[in-house]
């Protein structure tokens, strides 16, 4: 499938099919919930097809938001028992159930974005005024909450939190975290995907004892930091975070909010700085930190990639750009989850190899301005991988394999987003 009319009639089926009236999941059976970060990117896509519809996704996520200002990683809108774990397991109280954990602050960025491209700038700018505060209040949670040395980056404290669940950068870290004494659960996700591309029971019995550890601590979110045993300062979540916080200043600002403008780019300025500290020239990339040992993570893995989603040193982009077409030898796909040299790599494990079409946007559009070539670059790979393997969750970065979920809600709203960008740039599909 090649044909830019035949992808876009594909994307807009599948954002259709998935869409519940108020929100999306990420596609049936696997996701049959609303989550965070995917409903911010696929707002983006939604805004090609109804621009009042993308607004909804996103003010249907703050609605959610809980009074101390995190934004939950899912919303459990409606009963469904073939999820693991589901309301029973997190018990965090609200109203509507939630879980008691995060993702990356992607929502300012999403909203700056749906603003720019409004064809009715006027009712835009209504309905984004009325998220300044909301999102402010996000990212103010995350830098009170994460970073109480006040160091200008934010730990995650459980992987899902980064969004890259099974990721290698967690590996040493996640060996402090027990897997005796949880209750005993069965997981859900397996009846929906080949369990050769999903996270490990070992892993999946850590994630649990991290989750009834904090439940047990009444997810009370000034507590958990210093509870957990597990805090990694990510730099992609990092980046993502930092990117919105300017997206929302420079919505703030034009929207007359100048106190809310004033302090996301404080927030953004004193942690721009502060990812120098994660920077690897032996790598040519940022890395991870261990909060707990202070030290930084040996792992090449696409976390250290997404850095470029907020504005760098231009060298640094370049050279991470240069990074990128390594990894471009060493596979058929880019952007890899992880660098296919490392022993570690595993090309169809879910964040352990596999190419990520959320990923590849974010990073391609860092690199924009200072390394078009390699952003057009992931790009193309980008589609054609659409036309290799459909739109799936994630996808094998040397055969191109579809893996994980079938048409995915947020896979086929950046496949519209790339579609957009190679007509604006007057290249083919």
């Amino acid at each position: 499938m090649h044909d830019r009319s035949e992808l876009v009639a594909a994307a807009t089926a599948i954002l259709k099919e998935n869409d519940r009236g108020s929100y999306t999941v990420p596609t049936r059976g696997l996701y049959p919930f609303q989550w965070n970060w995917d409903s911010c990117l696929s707002a983006l896509g939604l805004a090609r097809l109804d621009e009042g519809r993308a607004f909804t996704e996103i003010e249907t996520l703050f609605a959610h938001q809980w009074p101390d200002g995190m934004v939950p990683h899912i919303i459990f809108h409606v009963e469904d028992d073939g999820y693991f774990p589901g309301p029973n397991v997190w018990q965090t109280g609200r109203p509507v159930p939630t879980s008691g954990i995060t993702q990356p602050a992607v929502a300012g960025f999403a909203l700056r974005r749906l603003v720019e491209r409004a064809r009715d700038r006027t009712e835009a700018e209504r309905r984004a005024l009325a998220l300044l505060e909301p999102i402010h209040r996000w990212h103010e949670w995350f830098f009170a909450m994460r970073d109480p040395a006040r160091e200008g980056l934010v730990a995650i404290l459980h992987p899902w939190e980064s969004g890259r669940d099974n990721s290698v950068d967690w590996d040493l870290a996640f060996e402090r975290v027990p897997t005796s004494g949880i209750t005993p659960y069965t997981r859900r996700d397996l009846a929906h995907a080949d369990a050769s591309m999903r996270p490990t029971k070992e892993q999946y019995d850590r994630y649990l004892w991290l989750v009834e550890r904090f439940r047990s601590l009444g997810w009370d979110n000034a507590k958990l930091h210093d509870a957990s045993p597990f805090q990694i300062v990510d730099p992609g979540l990092n980046a993502i975070l930092l990117r919105s916080c300017l997206d929302l200043a420079a919505l703030a600002e034009g929207l007359g909010a100048g106190e809310i403008a004033a302090r996301n780019r404080a927030w953004a300025k004193a942690g721009l700085a502060a990812m120098e500290g994660l920077w690897s020239d032996r790598l040519g990339q940022y890395l991870c930190r261990d909060r707990v040992t202070g030290t930084l993570v040996d792992s090449a893995s696409v976390g250290g990639l997404i850095a470029a989603f907020a504005p760098l040193p231009p060298a640094r982009l370049r050279t991470m750009a240069r990074r990128i077409e390594t990894l471009a030898a060493r596979c058929r796909y880019v952007v890899p989850s992880h660098d296919p040299a490392d022993p570690r790599y595993d090309a169809r494990r879910y964040w352990r190899g596999p190419v990520w079409l959320i990923v590849n946007y974010m990073i391609s559009d860092g690199l924009e301005g200072v390394a078009p070539s390699v952003a057009e670059r992931i790009r193309e790979a980008s589609l054609e991988l659409i036309g290799t393997g459909g739109f799936a969750e994630y996808y094998d970065p040397n055969t191109g394999a579809p893996c994980g979920g079938g048409r995915f809600t947020w896979t086929a709203a950046m496949v519209l987003e790339f579609l957009a960008q190679a007509e604006a740039a007057g290249t083919e599909a």
